[in-house]
């Protein structure tokens, strides 16, 4: 394996993943009335998330990292995909965060094995921001009503597994 490869890879689709973050949250928030307290909650996720996806922005362009080719689709479907949930209530919201969150703490922490100690500014942003994907997912696992769903729960975890396998390589 080519370690510079593996890691231009890396953060390609970890960019991806926050960026599509950022569009769940923001297709949510446009549906949800913003003195709810999943809105606030989701609000401050969202805030995260965008720091994480400046952060891999950065790291793009300082290591000459294309993007995703896929990224025109992963904006729609994120945005879709909040707006879907959150039209069902804050419950099936929550269920998304919670569903996405399990997926990234699992990718990341897989991550973090495979670098190793070989790229120490990756292997730090990507535990920094695993730690903070843990607390979403942890916050939105006690919401009420976030249970309720679990073939959607099931379905978006799986949609996570496509996209973080197909932003890897398009």
């Amino acid at each position: 394996m080519n370690l510079e490869t593996d890691t231009e890879s890396m953060i390609r689709v970890d960019q991806a993943g926050e960026y599509g973050a950022t569009r769940i949250y923001a297709g949510q928030l446009a549906i949800m009335d913003g003195r709810s307290p999943a809105a606030r909650s989701i609000a401050r996720m969202a805030a995260q998330e965008e720091r994480h996806r400046q952060t891999f922005d950065r790291m793009m362009a300082e290591r000459g990292v294309r993007p995703t080719l896929l990224q025109p689709i992963w904006n729609v479907a994120g945005y879709g995909l909040g707006m879907a949930t959150a039209l069902l209530g804050p419950g099936a919201a929550m269920a998304c965060t919670v569903a996405v969150e399990t997926e990234i703490d699992r990718h990341y922490g897989q991550q973090i094995v495979e670098l190793g100690t070989s790229d120490p500014e990756l292997s730090e942003a990507i535990a920094d921001f695993q730690a903070e994907e843990v607390e979403h997912k942890t916050l939105a696992a006690a919401a009420p009503g976030n249970s309720d769903f679990p073939l959607m729960s099931a379905a978006i975890r799986l949609g996570c597994r496509v996209a973080i396998a197909v932003s890897k390589r398009i």
